[in-house]
Formats: structure tokens, sequence, C-alpha cells
């Protein structure tokens, strides 16, 4: 399994709610930076949080690589989500190049699960990083971080 983990690109300060929160004109280019990395890889889905941010994210991604099939919507991507139940839901979708987009403190969390088996030192992903996980399943310290990207 190939797992890519992208925290959405940069976003306004405040909205009403932080799930309102969008993407700044400097968040949009960060996350086409992002994309562009993802060029020629077999996604077979992007899966994103429900917060605008994370889905404009995801509509950007879906549009530069060009995607057929569609962004699926999923509630358990939000930034306060547990990064095992996160493991849980990936080994039910039961598809082996996935795209996540998503927020931190989870981004973090759940790549440092997957790839030490303990969430005790997160990875350090800033706005629009780009985590490249392989293993087998994904499961807690089964899996191996390949690359840990940062727009430039």
């Amino acid at each position: 399994m190939k797992l890519w983990v992208l925290r959405h690109g940069e976003a306004q300060p405040r909205a009403n709610t932080d799930a309102e929160r969008k993407l700044t004109a400097h968040g949009r280019e960060q996350v086409l930076h992002s994309a562009a990395r993802l060029l020629g890889q077999p996604l077979q889905a992007i899966v994103a949080s429900p917060y605008i941010r994370a889905q404009q994210t995801a509509a950007l991604v879906h549009a530069a690589l060009g995607l057929a099939e569609p962004v699926y919507t999923v509630p358990w991507l939000t930034p306060e989500s547990d990064p095992q139940q996160v493991c849980t839901e990936l080994g039910h979708l039961g598809l082996s190049h996935v795209l996540l987009v998503s927020h931190q403190p989870l981004v973090g969390s759940l790549v440092c699960l997957l790839a030490h088996g303990h969430s005790q030192h997160p990875a350090p992903l800033s706005t629009a990083s780009l985590a490249e996980l392989e293993g087998d399943w994904p499961l807690a310290g089964l899996m191996t971080l390949r690359a840990l990207h940062h727009p430039e």
C-alpha cells in the first residue's frame, strides 16, 4: 500500500467556525506545488476532511491530476480525529494507493503512528506538506515513511 498524507494549504486565520476557513491565494499555490509531486502516481482515491480548506485542497489536487474518481469526503479526517480510527477506516477502504487530505494535529500524529507505532512525536507537517508512506497494511508501526515534502 502507498499512502500519501497531505495537510491542507495555508488558510485564512479566521472564519465563523474553524471548519469554514478557506484557503488563501498563497495556500492554493502551496497545494499546486505539492500536487506536482503526485503526477504519475497511480492514485485510486483522494479522501478528504469535510472542512472547507481541506475540500479546496482536495479539489485543487484532483483537478491538477485529472483524476476521474470523485473526492471522497469522510468525517474521520478532522483535526481532532483519532489516528487509530483513521488506520481502521483506511483498512476498510480496501485501496492500495490513497491520498488523505486533512489537518494538524491529526496528520502529524497519523504519520508518526503509522511509521513508528506511536504518536508521541508527531511529524512536522506544515501547510501543504506531503508525506509518502509505504507498507503492507495501514497499521501502527507497519509503514515506512519514504518522503516528507514541504512546499517551497
